[in-house]
Order: structure tokens, then sequence, then C-alpha cells
């Protein structure tokens, strides 16, 4: 296995100093070891890998250096633009590593969301023109790698990764003491139990963003012995869960949705605030169970709690916008959400603590199956609620 801060010194050998990217559970180790060794002006974990390597380049352009930008594999997907149309060497040359966690690799067992992505990841980068290297988890083997990647970029200028398989980072143990966080008093899966059991409409909709969310949401409607045929765990595309349940809002106007989303999820595409604020569904609401952290690939921060999120999502066109800690906050606030029916867009933000229960489980219906009934529920007949 490959340690952390050997990496990050043979990094420093040459001269690579400025690292920014998404949050990746088997990235976890180096996160946290550039965390420990590099300030806020040298490491920014960004909003989108697209944003990412944006930064990098900024970087370059100034300093001349070569930066570092991790991500998942499913971040490929948002860098494929600014590495195409920035980076390429048919446009600016600007050469920059990317670390990438290989999540869905062939042959290793993995949620649904990765197997496609795991299938395609090198092909994506072959098809890119982006040559690569499977990191390996032997030191001298890795300097070998390391060798040909910056000999890469002092004959080409352009861009090169380095995929990294699960297990191939040994644990790091984090030096950095935390700054003192304050003592939330709702987790996240007790705010969605509370959202859910609050819920009056036999027909309401729940749309849930990718991670613990979906997984909670699943288990809780399990453990009230409740159907899942209302809700859509959007077990992937991070950021787009607010686009899918707009998209169910506008065309089934007579059924309420609630969008189940985190902060990391708002943060990676704020601009669909604007296009739901400006198509004013009346029958949308918008909660989000901020934490401040990447939750589900390790904990990272986020800027998730140094922003005003109610007065963003007004300034975008939302109706009302709650910001609120305790149960009693969050009920009163359902509650005065509840008093104009169907004059949405709505949002409550709702600052939870950070992780969940360690023998939290994972759906046992697969997307497919979710799909159906989630489908055959939203296109019975129903009554049609007065706006």
């Amino acid at each position: 296995m490959i340690d952390a801060v050997f990496f990050c010194e043979r990094l420093l050998k040459y001269r690579t100093e400025f690292f920014t990217g998404v949050p990746d559970s088997l990235l976890k180790s180096f996160c946290a070891c550039i965390t420990d060794r590099f300030n806020n002006e040298n490491h920014i974990i960004a909003a989108n890998e697209g944003a990412a390597v944006a930064l990098a380049c900024g970087y370059h352009l100034a300093t001349g250096k070569i930066p570092l930008v991790y991500m998942q594999n499913s971040g490929i997907g948002n860098a494929v633009n600014p590495l195409l149309s920035l980076t390429d060497s048919d446009v600016y040359k600007i050469p920059a590593i990317l670390l990438i966690g290989w999540r869905g690799e062939p042959g290793v067992k993995d949620e649904p969301q990765h197997v496609k992505q795991g299938k395609i990841t090198c092909l994506m980068l072959d098809t890119m023109g982006i040559p690569y290297t499977v990191v390996s988890d032997n030191h001298d083997e890795l300097e070998k790698q390391l060798c040909i990647m910056y000999e890469h970029f002092s004959e080409n200028n352009s861009p090169y990764a380095l995929v990294v398989k699960k297990d191939v980072f040994s644990e790091y143990k984090k030096q950095t003491v935390s700054v003192q966080e304050e003592k939330l008093p709702l987790t996240r899966e007790k705010a969605i139990e509370e959202i859910i059991c609050y819920s009056s409409l036999p027909d309401e909709i729940f749309v849930s963003t990718t991670g613990m969310a979906s997984r909670e949401l699943f288990e809780l409607r399990d453990r009230l012995n409740h159907n899942h045929d209302k809700d859509f765990l959007t077990v992937g595309s991070m950021g787009h869960v607010s686009q899918i349940a707009l998209g169910i809002a506008l065309q089934k106007p007579d059924r309420l949705v609630t969008c189940l989303d985190g902060d990391g999820s708002l943060l990676m595409h704020m601009g669909s605030l604007v296009i739901t604020g400006s198509r004013k569904p009346r029958n949308f609401r918008h909660i989000v169970l901020n934490n401040g952290a990447h939750d589900s690939v390790g904990g990272q921060p986020t800027a998730g709690l140094q922003i005003d999120i109610p007065a963003i999502v007004k300034a975008c066109g939302y109706t009302k916008a709650f910001c609120v800690k305790t149960s009693e906050e969050l009920k009163a606030a359902l509650l005065e959400a509840d008093k104009d029916k169907r004059n949405g867009p709505v949002l409550i933000e709702i600052r939870v603590r950070k992780g969940a229960r360690a023998d939290l489980g994972r759906p046992f219906l697969n997307p497919l199956e979710n799909k159906k009934i989630f489908m055959e529920n939203l296109n019975k007949n129903c009554n049609v609620v007065e706006n």
C-alpha cells in the first residue's frame, strides 16, 4: 500500500504544491494528508470537478507550476468541458495531475451507480487523449510512474491522470485539530424521520439525494412500515436531485414534491436554484440537510455552514425560506410552509450533525425496481389538489 505522506513528499519534490478537487472515499487518506500539510490557499475543496480544473488552470497561469486535481471517477463528467476546451494540447496546453478514484472497477463489488462509470473510466481518458497510469501499491514502482508523468509534462504540457484503485492508500490519521463545531441537536436521520412523519398528504412525493440521505430514508420507511413507492432514491448524479424533483413537480402539479438535498449537492450546481425559482413550481418543497461536510466520502468540509442559504434562494425566486436547528424549529417551519398551501417553491435548511449510524444499511431495491414502483405510484389516478 502507498503511504499518503510518501506520495505527498514525492509530489513536492517536483514542486506540485497546489491541490483542489471534490473528495472521494478512495482518496480520503490523501485528502487528510494534504489538509494537514497545506493551508487553505494551497488546498481548496471545490464546488464541483469542473470548477476544480478551472482553479488549477488559474494557479498554473499565475505560477507556471503543475497543480493536482482530485476527484471520484464519476466527477470526470463534470470536468470534461474544461479538460477539452481549456487544458487540452489543441487549446491552451495546461498541465495538471488528475488523481482519480476508480469506483466501480470491473471485478470489484460496488454500488450500482458506479458500475458503468467504473467500466468506462479508462476508456473516457483514452477518448479525451489524456494519458494515464493505474497507481501501483509499491513505493518503488510509484516513483517510476511519477517520473514518467513529469516527463510527460516537460514534453507535452497537458494533463496526465493517476487512476487509484480501492485500498491503494494506507490509512492516514489526520493530525489537524478541527475547529470546535457547534453541537447541533438533530442528526440527519432524525430530521428525515420528522419530515416524513409530518407529511399529511398521502400522495406526497420524495426525491432524495445520493449518499447517506437516501439510505436513511429507505431504512426509515421500513422501520415505520411505510411503502417505498413514494420515494425516488437518487443513488448517483450528485448535485442534480433538485432538478429531478423540479421536473416531476412541473409535470405533476397535483402532487406535493419534496426534495431531500444535501449541502454538498446544493453547492455543486447552485445554478439550478435560479431555474427552480424562475419556474415557480407551487408544489415544490426543497429541504437541505446541511452538516457542512461531504459525509458519505470521509467528512471533508463544505462551505455549507458558512453561507446564508435562505437568503440565496429567496434572491433566486423562492417564495419562502427557513433555517432551523431543532425539532421544534423544524416543525414550526413545516407548519409555516403549509399555511399557504401550494405557494412554493419553499426551502427549509436544516442544520444537522455530521455522521451516520455505523449499522446503516443499503436499499434492497435496485435502481430499476425503485424506478418501476415509483413511476407506478406517480402515474396512478389521484385526486387533484386545487392550487
